[in-house]
């Protein structure tokens, strides 16, 4: 992957971990960085911290990632694999 590509996916990881901690606020950067932008785990934490199930949380999370997919492949999945080289 090259440089500025993979600066393009990293800032919009930090983006949606921005707009996820907004969101809820209980979450912290180094647990979010620890899903390393999986949208089940981010999930998980809110279901941890907040009691929420999905239905209570889980629309506006997927509007969060969904205002960052980028053509065909949404951002979490190029973020994935760029935290995971």
């Amino acid at each position: 992957m090259n440089s500025a590509n993979e600066n393009t996916i990293k800032g919009k990881w930090l983006e949606i971990k921005g707009d996820v901690q907004k969101a809820w606020g209980k979450l912290t950067d180094d647990e979010l960085e620890q899903t390393k932008g999986d949208m089940k785990s981010i999930g998980g934490l809110i279901q941890q911290r907040y009691g929420q199930e999905q239905g209570a949380y889980g629309k506006k999370l997927e509007d969060i990632f969904k205002r960052f997919e980028a053509n065909k492949d949404t951002a979490v999945n190029s973020i994935k694999t760029s935290l995971q080289k």
